[in-house]
């Protein structure tokens, strides 16, 4: 038994804070250390101006250049609360880009006397197939899934190789540059002096949050990831609902892929979204998204995003080889793979006891 002053000074969840105890305390911590480290170790890192009347500094870049992942983090949300995985997101995002670029593409002409480009298909027509195409590849993966019952991690590795390599036989292995202005907007553009690709981030997350909240979507997607079998019986279309997670988690790499080649103004089969669903994965553990399923955190997910860029743009800012980022990020993906293994939750009861009765 422990003594009384053992007891006394054994912290519980009763004495601890209760921000401490919100499930987004820690991937906040992470970020506010990080965001520590580079306010001593990167000069004027926090400094903000406009130009042009757009607002411009390091916080807004991580922030912009994080959007494309914040999304892929989003979809991947849901299917890893229902014990999914989906890692095709990567040729989901080159496939997207790819028939954008190649439907828009831009031709040259005088008006006026003035040189102009315009596009080969109509934006909104190009955009809409774009997006259909990512539905497609989402509709591949839950059919597979939901409907032949194969494990998510094999059934999203077929299109996760046939999708990239499909994306390079469109463009026969090279970059498709785009020259049609409006296009680069959703990349690159600026609304209120904010980079347009957070509007849309923010679009996305806001939608997803209603409709998980204010319906019984959230709850079915989380009873399905604790216990399909328990929710099959319960009465829940449990393929449905695998199906759909699959089609949107598909659906907003689409929109990643469609913000990456705005961004960079062409299409690039060969490294367009090349290892983002491993970042995406990593983004919504960070959050506080278990891999085994159940509970999940859209808000842990984005915060997680945000990690991830801050720790790039760290190293880099620091001036180390990129190798090291690789580095870190495996060394962050075995720790929280083992923080939420049962056997170290089991360890850690052991070797503190107290802690694990509070």
């Amino acid at each position: 038994m422990h003594s009384p002053v053992a007891r006394a000074a054994a912290p519980t969840k009763a004495s601890m804070p209760m921000f401490v105890q919100h499930p987004l305390f820690r991937p906040l911590a992470a970020l506010a250390i990080l965001l520590l480290i580079d306010l001593f170790m990167v000069p004027g890192f926090f400094h903000l101006e406009i130009k042009d009347g757009h607002l411009y500094g390091a916080l807004i870049d991580i922030a912009n250049r994080a959007a494309p992942l914040i999304l892929a983090a989003i979809g991947m949300t849901l299917v890893i609360a229902t014990r999914g995985i989906d890692i095709s997101v990567g040729a989901t995002v080159a496939i997207s880009g790819t028939v954008a670029a190649m439907l828009i593409g831009g031709t040259m002409v005088m008006n006026n006397g003035t040189p102009e480009y315009v596009a080969n298909t109509p934006m909104w027509l190009s955009l809409a197939a774009a997006m259909g195409v990512a539905l497609l590849c989402g509709a591949w993966n839950g059919a597979l899934v939901a409907g032949l019952g194969l494990q998510p991690i094999v059934a999203t590795l077929i299109l996760m190789v046939a999708g990239r390599g499909l994306a390079q036989l469109l463009t026969d292995g090279q970059i498709i540059t785009v020259y049609y202005q409006p296009f680069f907007f959703l990349g690159s553009g600026y609304l209120f002096g904010l980079p347009f690709s957070l509007y849309m981030v923010a679009a996305v997350f806001i939608v997803t949050a209603l409709l998980l909240r204010k319906t019984a979507l959230g709850l079915f997607i989380q009873s399905v990831g604790i216990n399909p079998v328990a929710a099959r019986l319960a009465g829940l279309k449990t393929a449905v609902l695998i199906f759909f997670v699959y089609v949107f988690c598909a659906a907003c790499a689409g929109v990643a892929g469609l913000m990456i080649t705005s961004n960079i103004k062409s299409a690039d089969a060969n490294n367009a979204g090349l290892l983002l669903e491993l970042d995406a994965i990593l983004a919504v553990t960070l959050g506080g998204t278990s891999l085994a399923g159940g509970k999940f955190s859209l808000a842990g997910s984005v915060i997680g995003a945000l990690i991830i860029q801050t720790l790039t743009y760290t190293i880099y800012s620091l001036g180390l080889p990129p190798e090291v980022n690789m580095v870190v990020k495996s060394v962050v993906v075995f720790l929280v793979c083992v923080s939420q293994s049962p056997e170290f939750k089991t360890m850690w009861r052991r070797a503190f006891p107290a802690r694990a009765k509070g």
